[in-house]
């Protein structure tokens, strides 16, 4: 019983490892790996093995930016069996990492968390750290706005939406034919099977004193929706760049 007790406190309890095959992943990649249990002192019911891809949100509270520990996606590895006493268990899993997983971009922490979901005792965790390149589609669009539109990647920041929506958002700081008319502009994408859909915020440059009441009211900034086909990727950056150079060019005057 004693030792019951201490293994619902963690002590002497179950342990987990989760053993991936590479750190480093593009987002829609397959992910390989295993998760190494080796049970403790007491024989303990697993109701589930929980892998969770966790990132860090910046959110405002009271008035104030933070940072918080946020799940992305979370997979189930595996349903409920019994864990013997000190006995060695592996269950090996394989699975799609999701196409719109935030990218690596700064110091932005990506990684997977394995708890073992144990009733009425403290869950055994392991954190396991990977670096997420974006999906191929979106890797084209940022090929093309900043080799051949000159706009210059400033910040990536994940975020949470006014619908409680996390997102990440890419601010550009432009260059060339924009640098006269823009501050910056940002970009979500949303990709998926047929494309990629791109929300933007165009902020104009203040001129004048007509322009700076515009951006003392916000009135400089417009948001902007469009999509990008499979058909627009595949004809590559240069037919990329001309489509967003039309959009950006309209709500940038």
């Amino acid at each position: 019983m004693f030792k019951k007790i201490m293994a619902s406190l963690g002590v002497g309890s179950a342990t987990v490892d989760t053993q991936l095959e590479k750190e480093r992943y593009a987002a829609g990649e397959q992910v390989d790996g295993k998760v190494v249990m080796k049970g403790g002192n007491v024989e303990q019911e697993i109701e589930r093995i929980n892998l969770f891809l966790m990132t860090e949100v910046v959110k405002e509270v009271d008035d104030r930016k933070v940072k918080e520990e946020q799940i992305i996606h979370r997979f189930n590895i595996t349903d409920s069996f019994t864990l013997q006493p000190n006995e060695q268990k592996e269950v090996e899993f394989s699975f799609q990492l999701p196409v719109d997983t935030p990218a690596s971009f700064g110091r932005l922490p990506i990684w997977f968390q394995t708890g073992l979901d144990i009733p009425m005792a403290v869950d055994p965790q392991d954190r396991d750290y990977i670096h997420v390149d974006p999906a191929d589609k979106v890797q084209t669009i940022l090929t093309a706005l900043q080799h051949e539109l000159g706009f210059s990647l400033k910040k990536v920041e994940m975020e949470q939406a006014k619908n409680r929506q996390i997102v990440q958002e890419y601010e550009f700081i432009p260059g060339n034919k924009f640098r006269k008319e823009l501050d910056e502009l940002e970009i979500v994408f949303f990709p998926s099977d047929n494309g990629v859909e791109l929300f933007m915020e165009v902020d104009r440059r203040a001129n004048g004193l007509g322009g700076l009441l515009a951006e003392a009211l916000d009135a400089d900034e417009s948001r902007v929706r469009t999509t990008l086909t499979n058909d627009d990727l595949d004809q590559g950056e240069s037919t990329i760049a001309a489509k967003l150079e039309q959009v950006i060019e309209r709500f940038s005057k």
